[in-house]
C-alpha cells in the first residue's frame, strides 16, 4: 500500500500546481501531451519490444489510451460546461467503477468491496458537495466517461499483470503504457490545441516537467506497481483518498479556505471504508 499512498501525496501536490500555474494559462491539450511525452521518454530507454506476451503489450497500449487519452480529453472539456465545484463533485464516483470493472474482468462479485467503495464515495461527497445550478447533464456524462476510463486503465493493468506473469520487471515494458496514450494525445493537440497558449515562463515549463516526471511517469508506475499488491476494494478506496489529501495540500501551502469540519468528517469516512473492506476479507481468510 505504500506505493499507492506515496502516489496519492504526489497527485495531491499536482492538483494544486495545475490550479496555480497551468489552468487557464497553458493550453490543456499541450499540458497533457507534455506530461505523456516526458513520461514516455523516461521509460523508452528501458522498453523491451520482443519476448513479451502480445496481449500484455497490447493491453498496456489500450490502458494508456484509456487512462490518459480518453480520460483527460473528457476531463478538460468538462470545464467548459461545469463549474469547478461541480467538476470536483462528479469525479468522486471512480471507486465504484474500479470495483465493478475489476469484478467483471475477474468474473466474480465482491459485495464488501462495492460497499467500501460506496462508503468512500460518501466521504468524497461530504467533502466536495456544492449545490448544483444550471445545465450540467452534459458535463456529468463527460466526467462519468472520464471516471470509467480512468478506472478501466488501472484495472486493466492490474489484471494483465496477474494473467500474464513475466520474468521481466515492470519498468522494462511500462513505456508501452505511455505510447498508447500518445496515440490519442498527439492528434488531440494537433486538432484542438491552441499554439498561442503554450508555456510562457520557465516556471510553467518547470511545472510541466515536474508533472511529467513525477506525477505522470513515476506516479503511474508506482500506482500500477502498488495496485497488484492490494485487493480491488483497497484500490478503489485509495482512488478517493486524493480528495482530502489535495485539499490539505492546497490549504497548507496556499492558505486557501477550506471547511475543516467537512474535510475531517469526509476523510474519516474514507478511512472507515478501508476498515469495511478489510472486514469483508476476514471471513474468507478464516475459511481458508
Amino acid at each position: 500500500m505504500r506505493y499507492l499512498l506515496l502516489v496519492t501525496l504526489l497527485w495531491a501536490f499536482s492538483f494544486s500546481l495545475i490550479g496555480e500555474y497551468l489552468a487557464g494559462q497553458v493550453d490543456s491539450d499541450f499540458a497533457v501531451l507534455a506530461r505523456v511525452a516526458v513520461a514516455a521518454l523516461v521509460f523508452l530507454p528501458f522498453t523491451l519490444w520482443r519476448g513479451l506476451p502480445l496481449r500484455l503489450l497490447a493491453g498496456f497500449w489500450l490502458a494508456g489510451a484509456l487512462q490518459f487519452g480518453v480520460t483527460y480529453l473528457c476531463l478538460y472539456r468538462s470545464f467548459t460546461v461545469l463549474t469547478v465545484p461541480e467538476v470536483l463533485l462528479f469525479t468522486v464516483l471512480t471507486p465504484i467503477y474500479v470495483t465493478l470493472l475489476d469484478d467483471a474482468l475477474a468474473r466474480r462479485f465482491n459485495p464488501w468491496a462495492l460497499l467500501a467503495a460506496l462508503v468512500a464515495v460518501g466521504g468524497g461527497v461530504i467533502i466536495r458537495f456544492e449545490r448544483l445550478e444550471g445545465e450540467y447533464l452534459i458535463g456529468f456524462l463527460l466526467l462519468q466517461l472520464a471516471n470509467i476510463t480512468f478506472a478501466a486503465g488501472q484495472v486493466l493493468c492490474r489484471q494483465l499483470l496477474a494473467r500474464y506473469p513475466v520474468e521481466q520487471p515492470l519498468h522494462r515494458f511500462f513505456g508501452h503504457f505511455f505510447l498508447g496514450a500518445m496515440l490519442l494525445v498527439v492528434p488531440s493537440f494537433l486538432l484542438f490545441g491552441n499554439p498561442d497558449k503554450l508555456p510562457q515562463t520557465l516556471l510553467q515549463w518547470g511545472v510541466l516537467l515536474w508533472m511529467g516526471l513525477f506525477a505522470t511517469a513515476l506516479g503511474m508506475f508506482w500506482w500500477v506497481k502498488g495496485s497488484v499488491r492490494v485487493d480491488a476494494g483497497t484500490l478503489a478506496v485509495l482512488n478517493e483518498l486524493h480528495v482530502p489529501a489535495g485539499l490539505l495540500v492546497n490549504l497548507l501551502i496556499w492558505n486557501r479556505d477550506a471547511d475543516l469540519p467537512r474535510l475531517a468528517l469526509g476523510g474519516a469516512v474514507i478511512l472507515a471504508s478501508l476498515w469495511i473492506n478489510r472486514l469483508g476479507r476476514e471471513p474468507r481468510r478464516a475459511a481458508v
